[in-house]
């Protein structure tokens, strides 16, 4: 029998960090980005008798069965493997109350791996350093979320439709909500479930009085501007999706009595355009191109909302980083193999930020009533693409001498890829920061190693 331990300080009492693991979206807010589990059905809670099941990545995936044996509210609890990769594992998570008001946060693994003694020696080492990763990863996020949470206690929790909530940054916000004791409410084009809104992009909330008592709208549903070359159809829909989705969603609102207060819309630093090495802040004027007319266009449809009386917010969001989806999904692969590196001169600049990041930001601005208009939602510390190929290559430990010139950009991906992967936009998080918005992953190399996993004890 393996035994792992970690703790880490709170700066919340043991029962707020014990009803943090209660509220739904708690496994899913905690579950590493590098390793793609996908959560197949879910029974109850934390009480005694709950059960999960998971989907773990690989050649060959692996269902994961495990229940909760022991329950003390306020305390600990622990679940149990029934099925899965592993001999035998049970997992304490136990919330410790300090003196002064706050807790320890403390895991503690009992495994046996298969194999017997053979299984132990083989496996036992890479067991543990995955251990070590994954819940250094997982206790930062509950540190920080906690720490958050407990600084705008304050303030009323929300009660919020989404749209856009299955996305890469719907998903993060989502959980940061309902772990945070407000209440979502997704919009969704499929046959509504319980507690979702239907909606049709085209045609709006067919019921707008499901917008009755809700505190807030957040919009971030849209195509996908990076998934292939930009044809006349596919440049149609992407305009489609963002400007005649908004309109129809600022009229449904104009339909309901007592509408929501709030109206947070997505829009992208790509409003700005390619604009070298210019310094680009919220007053910066928009540029040219396909995603500036877009984005102009979108931003419009939102801004009719302040018609309505709503305070609106325009995040205009930069390259979001995270393994499970956009521009790091994408160029990992080649970079792991050590065949990564700049693309064209690598002098264009890339303005990014962490997943934890754009996601608490908009909670920062969801709460924030003097925050409206536009907010650029990156990282104070744009970084050129040579600089980013460099960091991530130090990262992984890989080199990156591999340039890939900038005709085999314009040549496979055209259009699209002069205006993402080639342009240079360099933005800065001014309105975010005067706001006294506080950065989890300032830095480009801190927000790498937290979402690859690769972060220094």
């Amino acid at each position: 029998m393996q035994r792992f331990t970690r703790e880490i300080p709170l700066s919340v009492s043991a029962d707020e960090a014990f009803a943090w693991h209660a509220r739904p979206g708690a496994f899913e807010r905690l579950l590493p980005p590098w390793q793609r589990v996908r959560v197949l059905e879910r029974q109850g809670g934390l009480e005694v008798g709950a059960r999960l099941k998971l989907r773990l990545p690989g050649l060959l995936p692996i269902a994961w069965l495990a229940e909760h044996t022991t329950c003390v509210p306020g305390r600990s609890f622990t679940d149990v493997q029934r099925r899965g990769p592993f001999h035998t594992w049970e997992h304490t998570h136990e919330f410790v109350p300090c003196p002064d008001g706050t807790s320890i946060l403390r895991d503690t693994i009992h495994y046996r791996l298969p194999g017997g003694a053979w299984g132990a020696w083989l496996g036992s080492g890479r067991v543990g350093r995955e251990l070590r990763r994954m819940f250094r990863y997982r206790q930062t996020v509950t540190r920080e979320d906690l720490a958050m949470h407990a600084a705008e206690q304050a303030k009323p929790r929300q009660r919020v439709a989404l749209s856009g909530s299955s996305g890469l940054v719907g998903t993060a916000l989502r959980t940061l909500l309902t772990t945070g004791g407000h209440t979502v409410r997704p919009l969704v084009r499929r046959a509504a479930g319980v507690d979702e809104i239907p909606w049709d992009p085209q045609r709006g909330v067919a019921e707008a009085a499901a917008f009755e008592g809700l505190d807030a709208v957040i919009h971030l549903a849209g195509e996908n501007i990076a998934a292939g070359r930009w044809t006349s159809a596919r440049k149609a829909a992407i305009r489609e999706s963002r400007v005649a989705g908004t309109r129809s969603l600022v009229d449904s609102l104009a339909r309901v009595a007592r509408r929501p207060r709030t109206f947070l819309c997505a829009s992208a630093v790509g409003i700005y355009g390619s604009r070298g090495d210019e310094v680009l802040t919220e007053g910066s004027a928009s540029g040219e191109g396909f995603l500036a007319e877009v984005a102009r266009a979108w931003e419009a449809e939102a801004m009719r909302a302040t018609e309505l009386g709503m305070r609106v917010v325009l995040m205009r969001i930069g390259v979001v980083l995270s393994p499970t989806g956009g521009m790091l999904r994408q160029v990992l692969p080649p970079f792991q193999l050590g065949a990564g590196g700049p693309v064209g001169n690598g002098t264009q600049w890339l303005s990014w930020i962490s997943l934890d990041d754009v996601s608490a930001a908009m909670h920062h601005v969801l709460l924030h009533d003097e925050v409206h208009g536009p907010v650029n939602l990156v990282a104070p510390t744009p970084v050129t693409n040579a600089e980013f190929a460099r960091t991530l290559g130090h990262v992984l430990g890989r080199p990156t001498v591999l340039r890939v010139p900038e005709f085999v950009v314009r040549t496979m991906f055209g259009e699209m890829g002069v205006e993402t992967v080639l342009a240079s936009v360099r933005a800065t998080p001014q309105a975010l920061e005067r706001s006294g918005f506080c950065f989890r992953h300032a830095t480009l190399e801190v927000a790498l190693r937290h979402v690859l996993g690769r972060a220094a004890e």
